[in-house]
């Protein structure tokens, strides 16, 4: 009968048809993926590495300011989706519409949130020594542990102008005075401290100079410059405040005759110029060689909280309005784990006022994170060694981040990684 043959093909079209709304709601079912930052992520710090990633494949996403602490918007992909799982990133997929609905949600002006679209990863890199330190480097740990490429560079390439290729620049255990760190009290005699002198001294002739200090100091300029001109800046631990120190002593001798061989400048404390300096004003210089501190811009020394005692703060920004200290600043946290280092934290009264407080012990009179402007470019400053080892000590083994994939400390690193991608800036040449 005609009907009989006509069956088939009526219920094959129905078939078609219902596939085609199943594979459409599929589609739309399948638009995004969100990456939660709140506590029900598995792996904080991996999170990061995936959204590097995702930018390395050209995918833009969104960065959720202060929404589920700081959440992921990304395209929904079949790669993405598998590196999450690969990684071990809790994720979950969004249709169309409730996607939109977060978006219109963060947009309303009754909210500190915002969604800033992230564009194109940084080329980033190290200022580290090629030669194995008896300490490690939390940043480098970071970027290791979650994926993120980046490359070392030290003097040679700063002296030879290749800093201008990167976009994003780190500094962590590093001395700009030409002090050696000032161990030389406790670790003169340790085959360690002796090459680093002994290399230090060889690169500095290498360039011209007759002492270390003067090298490092031409350093400092160059990083500055790399800053001016639109270079982002992230440093740790001593590389923050004897960064400064170097930039205020210009040509005059801070050292002693132990680390180059003649004496300090009788005066030099009145010739510093603070004009010159990003974050730190008024400060004192610690001129005896046998005291393991630069100036009273840290509070090592003096402070006086026990370690159940200290956290610092996280300052809560207009996300619509501030947005580069709102992603600074995104956490599951707002109290973090205070932890020590060779600068620590820095006193309030020697910041210069145009300088943001980001997170701060206002109790105890000490800031742990500052960010600020100069010329085209940002620098920020975190106080402290590793955010998870509280008194990191010469020789102790790196801190292994597996264990601390949820650290709210380290978040604030990869913080300062990713948000130079909100910013649109043509590559250096």
């Amino acid at each position: 009968m005609i009907e009989d043959r006509l069956f088939p093909k009526i219920f094959f079209r129905k078939i078609v048809i219902l596939l085609f709304f199943a594979l459409s709601a599929y589609t739309s079912f399948s638009a995004s993926l969100l990456i939660q930052m709140d506590d029900t992520q598995k792996n904080h710090l991996k999170a990061y590495g995936i959204a590097f990633w995702t930018l390395e494949k050209d995918y833009q996403i969104h960065w959720l300011l202060n929404y589920r602490g700081g959440s992921f918007l990304l395209p929904f992909q079949k790669e993405i989706q598998d590196e999450c799982q690969i990684r071990g990133v809790s994720f979950s997929v969004l249709s169309d519409v409730s996607a939109q609905q977060i978006l219109t949600e963060i947009a309303s002006d009754e909210l500190n949130m915002d969604a800033v679209k992230l564009e194109k990863p940084p080329l980033i890199a190290v200022y580290s020594p090629k030669g194995k330190k008896p300490w490690d480097d939390a940043v480098t740990l970071a970027l290791s542990y979650a994926e993120i490429p980046y490359d070392i560079i030290y003097d040679d390439e700063v002296m030879t102008g290749k800093l201008s290729k990167y976009d994003w620049l780190h500094l962590h255990h590093e001395d700009f005075t030409g002090q050696f760190g000032k161990f030389y009290t406790s670790y003169r005699n340790m085959k360690w401290y002796k090459d680093e002198v002994q290399s230090n001294m060889e690169m500095a002739n290498r360039y011209g100079f007759s002492k270390v200090s003067d090298l490092k100091k031409a350093i400092s300029v160059k990083i500055r410059n790399f800053v001016e001109v639109g270079g982002f800046l992230f440093a740790m631990c001593s590389a923050t405040d004897t960064f400064d120190i170097a930039l205020a002593s210009g040509e005059h001798d801070i050292c002693d005759a132990v680390f180059d061989g003649d004496p300090i400048e009788p005066d030099v404390q009145s010739q510093l110029d603070f004009s010159k300096t990003f974050a730190f004003q008024n400060f004192t210089l610690e001129r005896n060689p046998t005291v393991y501190e630069f100036s009273d811009i840290d509070v090592t020394l003096t402070r006086k909280l026990r370690q159940e005692e200290d956290y610092f703060s996280l300052f809560e920004f207009s996300a619509k309005w501030d947005p580069v200290p709102t992603m600074l600043c995104q956490n599951h946290k707002n109290l973090i784990k205070g932890f020590m280092g060779q600068t620590t934290a820095f006193k309030l009264e020697l910041i210069k006022p145009s300088v943001l407080i980001m997170g701060e012990n206002k109790a105890a009179g000490e800031a742990r994170y500052i960010h600020g402007n100069f010329g085209k470019g940002t620098w920020t400053f975190y106080g402290g060694h590793d955010p998870e080892d509280y008194q990191h000590l010469v020789g102790d083994p790196p801190t292994d981040l597996n264990l601390k994939k949820n650290s709210a400390g380290y978040r604030l690193i990869l913080n300062n990684v990713l948000f130079p991608a909100a910013k649109k800036k043509k590559r250096k040449t």
